[in-house]
């Protein structure tokens, strides 16, 4: 028994495998002693202990939070990637498996033969997961080359704008400006026609009819002439210019340069803006009127619906958003053009216009004449580096014109006011004239245009059924009238008939004839075909 009492029960045991907490167990209850005062000052070193741990460790930031979790992604994906090759290996790889009793002869009579390439391999490097690597890292290097060599292909250097001395004829007019000009074909002396052209818009002086000869002008006794509207090329600025004072500085012009009688205009694009204003104010002066792609105010409020749907429908968003701008917010253009064409760099027409090309006028852009043309033009026009004649341009093209093109329709007008003078009128037509542009318009506009679309033709046959249209079908907005020789002999020859040549001097000099003189040599011509007849 003493024996049997000498073993620790229990509860004992449990008591001496925790730390002394001053519970008594006893054989026959469980109870609570009276303990010492507990320690204040152990406890209060216990829990500094507990703070200063947690006041050690740093609290994890985000960064690191997802730092982390990306390793043990990376990890996981590590781990099941292991895991898909050794069960490839197992079943795909095995001595039993179909691919490996198929193509396992193959591959080691192949691995046979190029055995001698393992001599430039490192010792370390097992062949069979060398070569592999190589043979992509080959295939990958080579595709980035050619991708490089590609790129390099398709996009030529960029060429920077040049600036090329003055070197245009100028005259002052009435308001104190410089008005820059050129003329080709034959002098003045000669002339038997005498043809004025504005420019469009990002173009100059030097445009005239692009690659135009001068044989060809001589032919039909033809002097062109050609200028720079304000603020482009070498001509001054206007500080309020609009289509008004536009037809007036032709008008200047032509007199300047010895155009004594009427002379034809010739407008392309947007610069019929400014052939259209001349046959409105200044029509007394006007033989007629040579259209190429003619523009009109897309925002003309004569326009149908559908014409308005047809005509924004062939632009480009980017091209749109200049016209919005050009009619809302014309000061933001400023941002645009700077970065542009007046950036100090050659760009793409298409680019800098925001145009879509058709077919020929894709051919003719990619062209090595069009471009040096059009980068001598360009660096023409943009010579005074100011972005404001642009925007002024830009602005009177969505801005009301001050007249509509339903005005340059002919109708007689009688100027009466009363009962008792419209009854005189019916019978009397004294009090009555013929109102609006009284010579011919002619217009060439190519069916495939995505510059200006053919629904603007439309609209002009519309409010001008007096106008004679000539459709040139699969023709672009600048193959008609870029370098083409036939088609210059084409507008010449529906303008002006059979080619006469030049005047000559010899058998034009000496005074005029009078009234009376050009009668009396008219009688004794008649008298001289009475007496010759039989």
């Amino acid at each position: 028994m003493a024996e049997v009492r000498g073993v620790n029960t229990w509860q004992e045991e449990l008591a001496s495998l925790v730390e002394d907490t001053g519970m008594i167990y006893t054989g026959d209850m469980i109870g609570v002693s009276s303990l010492p005062p507990f320690n204040e000052a152990k406890s209060a070193a216990a829990a500094e202990v507990v703070e200063s741990d947690h006041e050690t460790e740093p609290q994890e930031s985000l960064k690191e939070q997802v730092t982390g979790f990306m390793k043990s992604w990376c990890e996981m994906l590590l781990e099941l990637g292991r895991g898909c090759i050794d069960i490839v290996q197992q079943t795909v790889v095995t001595e039993d498996s179909f691919l490996v009793q198929k193509l396992g002869g193959p591959v080691a009579k192949v691995s046979g033969r190029l055995r001698f390439l393992n001599e430039f391999l490192p010792e370390d490097r097992d062949p069979i997961h060398a070569w592999p690597v190589i043979f992509f890292v080959f295939i990958l290097a080579l595709s980035a080359l050619k991708l490089n060599s590609g790129h390099d292909e398709l996009v030529p250097p960029v060429k920077k704008v040049r600036a090329h001395p003055p070197n245009a004829s100028r005259i002052q007019l009435p308001d104190g400006r410089h008005l820059a000009y050129r003329e080709i074909g034959v002098p003045a002396d000669k002339a038997r026609f005498s043809l004025i052209a504005p420019h469009p818009f990002l173009s100059s002086r030097l445009a005239v009819i692009p690659g135009v000869k001068t044989s060809l002008l001589e032919e039909f006794g033809v002097r062109l002439v050609t200028y720079d509207l304000p603020g482009f090329g070498e001509s001054d600025p206007h500080p309020s210019r609009n289509l008004n004072s536009s037809a007036f500085d032709m008008l200047h012009l032509a007199d300047a340069v010895g155009v004594n009688d009427k002379f034809w205009v010739l407008g392309f694009s947007s610069g019929s803006m400014h052939a259209w204003a001349a046959l409105r104010y200044v029509p007394h002066r006007i033989s007629g009127a040579a259209m190429v792609a003619p523009m009109i105010n897309p925002y003309e409020p004569s326009l149908t619906k559908e014409e308005m749907r047809s005509i924004w429908g062939e632009w480009l968003p980017r091209r749109k958003l200049m016209y919005y701008l050009a009619r809302r917010l014309p000061k933001l253009l400023s941002f645009f053009y700077r970065r542009s064409f007046l950036s100090g760099k050659h760009g793409r027409i298409e680019k800098w216009m925001s145009l879509s090309l058709g077919r020929r006028d894709t051919v003719l852009t990619e062209g090595q004449t069009f471009e040096v043309f059009w980068h001598r033009d360009v660096e023409e026009s943009i010579r005074q580096g100011n972005a404001k004649p642009f925007i002024e341009e830009a602005v009177l093209q969505v801005s009301n014109w001050g007249f509509s093109l339903a005005d340059l329709q002919v109708q007689r007008r009688c100027y009466r006011s009363g009962i008792f003078p419209w009854l005189r009128s019916l019978y009397s037509q004294a009090e009555c004239e013929l109102a609006g542009f009284l010579g011919p318009i002619h217009i060439w506009q190519g069916m495939d245009d995505k510059a200006v679309p053919p629904a603007m033709m439309n609209y002009i046959s519309r409010v001008l059924p007096g106008a004679i249209m000539h459709k040139l079908p699969n023709e672009g907005h600048f193959s008609f009238f870029y370098f083409c020789d036939e088609c210059h002999r084409q507008i010449l020859s529906t303008l002006l008939g059979s080619p006469q040549g030049p005047l000559d001097p010899v058998t034009d000099k000496g005074e005029i004839l009078s009234e009376g003189d050009m009668e009396e040599q008219s009688s004794a011509t008649d008298s001289t075909k009475n007496d010759t007849s039989p």
